[in-house]
């Protein structure tokens, strides 16, 4: 039985997921959340009343958080790009990095999207002055991190990389990366470069004008 993914092309921890999904190119039908679909949104509501996207279906299985999802499928599926080492302490790097880019990153950045939502330019400033304090720690710490690694954790790519994607992508957007951290801009290229994220990217291209602190015409 195929797969089914719900989420919205534009949400990061959706595209953390499509990313791992295209890279073993594992069969999914994708149901696009939101008004234009209501039947999808009330299937996701009624599965998962907690209402965060993305949640993956397999069978009768219901898996939602995205880093779990991609775990599930390292499990349950053998793919051609497997998403955590075998050795046990190259898996705990790969995961402490997951977390990382979620929750130093992506989370970061997201106080700034949510303070532009309120239309309250307070609000607004506020969230992105909160935004860039956290992001100037995590940037030099990335940077010296993740010197002379290819990758997040290393030479290989892996579920880290499948979660630094997206937040760089967009934290890159709220508050860019300074020159000042070349080693962390070049691998913000990388990750764009591979097809299989910007293929990601591309699907949500249509998505920007919503950015609610206005997308730069730059990916």
């Amino acid at each position: 039985m195929s797969l089914v993914l719900f989420g919205h092309r534009f949400s990061s921890y959706t595209q953390k997921v499509l990313l791992a999904l295209y890279e073993n190119a594992l069969p999914f039908d994708f149901r696009s959340i939101g008004p234009e679909t209501p039947a999808h949104t009330a299937d996701w509501a009624r599965r998962w009343p907690i209402r965060k996207f993305p949640l993956l279906l397999d069978g009768t299985r219901e898996i939602a958080e995205s880093s779990i999802i991609l775990e599930y499928l390292h499990l349950s599926r053998p793919l051609a790009v497997p998403l955590l080492p075998a050795a046990p302490m190259e898996a705990l790097e790969v995961r402490f990095l997951d977390r990382f880019f979620d929750l130093h990153v992506m989370e970061a950045a997201q106080h700034a999207v949510d303070g532009a939502l309120t239309g309250d330019p307070v609000r607004r400033a506020e969230g992105l002055a909160r935004s860039i304090d956290k992001l100037d720690r995590a940037w030099p710490w990335l940077e010296t991190r993740l010197a002379g690694r290819e990758w997040a954790a290393g030479a290989v790519f892996s579920l880290a990389d499948c979660a630094a994607s997206p937040a760089l992508f967009y934290a890159d957007w709220v508050h860019p990366i300074p020159e000042s951290c070349p080693g962390l801009r070049a691998y913000r290229a990388r990750l764009l470069a591979r097809p299989a994220f910007a293929r990601a990217v591309n699907e949500a291209r249509d998505f920007r004008p919503y950015f609610p602190l206005g997308a730069p015409d730059r990916d």
